[in-house]
């Protein structure tokens, strides 16, 4: 079973960053097409962005020009920093793996981390 593991989220002011980050300890996790979703408050999970194992990028429109997706495979670890926050960006913030070469539909990633929490304050 391949666990996941997010960190980096916490409370930010309006228009500040934070660098979300997500680790395991599979080796297949450099090959693999790697997401971060968001869930708000009432909302259903989104896609944010992805890095495919080839190294593309996809972000959703609300991402793009202040979220960049980044991937170390040295260490097993995907980033998502997020630039520009807005309080509408306020969810808890998901991790997840799949063996798609690339999709945003949340039901093809197999494997998920137990997500952080990111609120961004007025």
């Amino acid at each position: 079973q391949v666990q996941l593991v997010e960190s980096g989220g916490g409370l930010v002011q309006a228009g500040g960053s934070l660098r979300l980050s997500c680790t395991t300890s599979e080796r297949s996790f450099s090959s693999a097409l790697v997401g971060w979703f968001r869930q708000g408050p009432g909302k259903e999970r989104e896609f944010v962005a992805a890095v495919t194992r080839t190294g593309a990028t996809h972000y959703a429109d609300a991402a793009k020009g202040r979220f960049i997706i980044s991937r170390d495979s040295a260490k097993n670890t995907v980033y998502l920093q997020m630039n520009s926050l807005k309080p509408e960006d306020t969810a808890v913030y998901y991790c997840a793996a799949s063996r798609h070469a690339w999709t945003e539909d949340k039901r093809q990633y197999e494997y998920w981390g137990q997500g952080t929490q990111v609120t961004v304050s007025t």
